[in-house]
């Protein structure tokens, strides 16, 4: 789960009030993109809108809004467009409209942060339509907005968090809340697969981490990192979504290639990494060719896995270079509306001896 979510729903639970900061349009070049997010509290702040004098800025705005009246609206909602140039001396140059919204601590509040939370560990989209002149709830869309008074295909033909008017001419934020996708399969909870759920947990995806040893899972994971401490792996593989990205790092060789066979016969997946060397490599494609697997589907593995030019053999390295590698392969499936169903490797000369 993202930073701000998940500190805002401690906030929630132990009655300190906060105010989400959104960036809710831009013009020119600015630090972050519409639906950027940082929560700010009265001594504390979670995630970024940027840094630098623009924090500095919507810091102060923010806790100005939690010491002053709660029940007026401006302390509730605001908008503030802020020059970053002119105003703060910043070299973008570009101008950041910013949305502050005070959250309290009601029953009502915290249900909508929760049900935002379930949408988003399902891989579901969701829409925040915040009122800016009115004093009407915050309400979670998922694909129709017609209901308050906005254009029917204003959530169909939007990419992105903006600003829009509804049929009375008052504003709102409609805020785009991407779910954690894609999914990440991980088999093993080594030192390199902690390592490597560890960065993606930090990320808009969601991981089904698989192994045999239950006492080697780390206490305290956010929701989008799902266990599955289980005597079968392998019908892990089929637990699966289509489209998933799997990694096959266990303890155990032999493991690792009877997961590269149940997965090698998925012909959903989107991308197949198995940590070790090019020797290793060499090894499973031949074991692998006498059970019957074709070239075509051998050229299916990613081995040696990650980007070329991070050869470090850490678990922290290692995960850098893989992480790295898997989001090289997200760009590529946003800006590709119709990949390839197996993405050629990008890291075919990597180092030889990882695993």
């Amino acid at each position: 789960m993202s930073t701000w979510l998940s500190a805002l729903r401690r906030m929630q639970q132990d009655s300190i009030p906060a105010v989400l900061v959104t960036v809710a349009q831009i013009q020119g070049s600015t630090p972050r993109e519409p639906g950027a997010r940082m929560l700010y509290t009265a001594e504390d702040q979670f995630d970024t809108i940027g840094g630098g004098h623009l924090e500095w800025r919507a810091a102060q705005i923010a806790r100005a809004m939690l010491a002053a009246d709660s029940d007026a609206l401006a302390n509730q909602r605001r908008l503030e467009r802020i020059a970053l140039g002119p105003s703060l001396g910043q070299c973008c140059g570009g101008v950041v409209f910013l949305c502050f919204e005070r959250i309290d601590t009601e029953a009502t509040s915290l249900h909508t942060w929760q049900a935002l939370e379930q949408a988003w560990c399902s891989g579901t989209d969701r829409w925040r339509a915040l009122p800016l002149d009115h004093d009407a709830p915050l309400q979670l869309l998922e694909n129709d907005a017609s209901g308050l008074g906005l254009p029917p295909e204003v959530i169909r033909h939007a990419h992105q968090t903006q600003l829009v008017r509804d049929d009375q001419g008052r504003r709102w934020l409609l805020d785009l809340c991407r779910a954690h996708q894609p999914q990440v399969v991980l088999f093993g909870a080594g030192h390199v697969g902690a390592a490597i759920v560890k960065v993606l947990s930090t990320l808009p995806c969601r991981v089904l981490w698989v192994d045999e040893r239950e006492d080697m899972f780390p206490p305290g994971l956010p929701p989008q990192i799902r266990i599955e401490a289980t005597d079968v792996p392998n019908a892990a593989v089929d637990m699966a979504e289509p489209g998933a990205y799997y990694l096959v790092m266990t303890h155990s060789h032999a493991l690792d290639q009877q997961l590269s066979e149940r997965i090698l016969t998925r012909e959903d997946a989107a991308w197949f990494g198995l940590i070790g060397s090019i020797t290793k490599r060499k090894q499973f494609e031949h074991r692998l060719s006498e059970r019957g697997f074709s070239a075509a589907q051998l050229e299916r593995i990613t081995c040696p896995i990650g980007i070329p030019g991070i050869y470090g053999k850490e678990p922290a390295s290692i995960a850098i270079a893989v992480v790295a590698q898997l989001m090289q392969l997200w760009e590529l499936r946003f800006t590709q509306p119709k990949p390839k169903a197996w993405p050629l490797s990008l890291a075919t000369h990597a180092l030889d001896g990882r695993g």
